[in-house]
């Protein structure tokens, strides 16, 4: 896992990522951190989640995804489903689904430049020290980069 600070979607946006990878719970709200930021930004992403079914546990540790271009540049934004609700105190990631969405996320878009923040440890009440370990063996052999947000 490279590490590196910065602004993922404006990375994104300068071709640093061809695949943006970020964590949705099922409910198809995108209302919150990074999640509200995309939903704002590329509603194409929004409307990939919205074509889920709404509150299917079904779809924890799966993804859907959209391909957006903006002046010249063109990348992918997966919406992996890594918790099920936002509601509560505590740990709303599910680890489970992290592993499941990150080995999909190889499957779908191995061989490409995969930026992510990081998932399932904000709102989502996650232990990166946990979730890290998960996303690295997923991605084992994939260039895959840890962009902590930095304005």
């Amino acid at each position: 896992m490279h590490v590196i600070q910065g602004d993922l979607l404006k990375l994104a946006l300068m071709g640093e990522f061809d695949v943006v990878v970020h964590g949705c719970n099922c409910q198809c709200t995108m209302g919150a951190g990074i999640a509200k930021t995309i939903k704002d930004l590329f509603p194409e992403a929004y409307r990939a989640d919205c074509a889920t079914r709404k509150g299917d546990q079904e779809k924890l540790g799966t993804v859907s995804y959209a391909d957006i271009v903006r002046a010249g540049t063109s990348f992918t934004i997966v919406n992996a489903y890594t918790q099920f609700h936002w509601r509560g105190k505590g740990t709303n990631a599910d680890y489970s689904a992290i592993r499941g969405a990150m080995i999909e996320v190889k499957r779908l878009f191995g061989g490409r430049r995969i930026g992510y923040p990081l998932i399932g440890a904000g709102f989502a009440g996650g232990d990166w020290n946990v979730i890290a370990p998960i996303i690295d063996e997923a991605l084992t052999g994939e260039n895959h980069t840890l962009v902590q947000y930095l304005p």
